[in-house]
Order: structure tokens, then sequence, then C-alpha cells
């Protein structure tokens, strides 16, 4: 599958901290049917036996509503099940590695905190960036907040599509407005919300408005 820029309008990424009594393909499946444009699938903690059945139950789900399905970091696991593509970060295998373990045709993603990474990262062949993070985040304690002019640095330094993450709800996510991204990659503003579809369609009607 190869990647178009409305794919990126609004990205949700999983995490396991707010599954409560729900199973996460659960959780994904509210996400789909609130208009979400795209999945990845974000695990740390998880055997890659478990982790793989997983993703294949996400991937025939996320293939129902014609979205494209991301794996971060496991660029063997995306190979072996024929996953739309990876998203790797600046720690993790390198974008070059990427494109030669899935080819051509794969969706990669790569995590870009400067213009000087943006432009690295574009050269050696990512379809699409993360920047970030915009409103610090609730999943990476460390995550510093990126100041909305470098996310528009970004934007504006490299031709492939951006997107901000980080902290994203639907009661911030118009301050974006004008910096030059694709889309929004989001993870507690949709699956830390009480009501998952409600957020994600929330979301997805003001990017509609921002892009």
């Amino acid at each position: 599958m190869r990647l178009q820029r409305k794919d990126l309008l609004l990205y949700a990424i999983t995490d396991r901290s707010w599954l409560g009594e729900e199973t996460l393909i659960l959780q994904v499946e509210k996400a789909l049917k609130g208009g979400v444009t795209m999945i990845q699938l974000r695990e740390k903690d998880m055997d890659y036996e478990q982790l793989k059945q997983e993703a294949l139950e996400i991937q025939k789900l996320c293939r129902s509503y014609h979205v494209p399905f991301i794996i971060n970091d496991y660029v063997e696991l995306a190979k072996e099940i024929g996953a739309d593509g990876v998203h790797v970060g600046q720690s993790d295998c390198s974008v070059l590695e990427a494109r030669r373990l899935l080819g051509p045709d794969a969706i990669i993603g790569a995590t870009a905190k400067t213009v000087e990474q943006a432009l690295m990262a574009q050269e050696q062949g990512a379809d699409y960036l993360g920047s970030g993070a915009v409103f610090g985040s609730s999943t990476k304690r460390d995550a510093k907040p990126m100041e909305h002019e470098l996310l528009q640095s970004i934007c504006e330094a490299v031709d492939i599509p951006v997107v901000a993450i980080g902290g994203i709800t639907g009661r911030n996510v118009e301050e974006l407005k004008g910096r030059g991204m694709a889309g929004v990659a989001v993870i507690s503003g949709i699956f830390g919300e009480n009501n998952i579809e409600k957020a994600a369609a929330d979301l997805r009607r003001k990017m509609e408005l921002m892009i």
C-alpha cells in the first residue's frame, strides 16, 4: 500500500494503559468507527508471538476499514505478517534498513525532532515524519514540548508529509492550525477518552476543517 497524504489526517497509536475491561481490538474498532485514517500498533513489553497474534487481528480489522496498518519498531514482524509498514524512532532500526527489509512499497515513517533529522529521514527514503511532542506527552514522561514554530519549520523543510504528535486532544488540536502538517498522531486523546468513537469523530471533524 502506497501512502497517501489523506491517510495521515488522524493517525491513532495504540496504548494498553486504558484497556480496563476491554480488549485492544475492541478499542481499535471504536477508533476506526470514529474515523481514524491510520493505525499504528505500539507495544514495548509484549513477547513476539503474543504481539504477532495481536498484530494479525488488528491488521485484519484495519483492512476491513481500508485503513493502513503500521507497526512501531518491529520491522521483522511487519515483514512476516505483511503489514503496510513501520514507524522507526531515532534509536531504532534506520529508515534505510527498514526500506531494505520491507521493499519499495512499504510505508516507512520516522521520528524527527529537528530539521536536520527530518532532512536525513527524507533523504533515506521515509514516506512521512512524526514530529513532537507538540503538547508534551502523557505516554513519554521525558518528552519535552516542541515549539510549534519548530514543527512548522520541519513541515516547510521537507517534501514528505509530517504528522504532529504529543499530547494532542480534541481540546487543543486547533492550536496547531496553520503549521503545515498533514495530520496528527494521537494516543491518549483517543484511547484515553471515555468515549473513544466520539473522541475520534470530534478530532476527525476538527482536522477536516483545519487541513
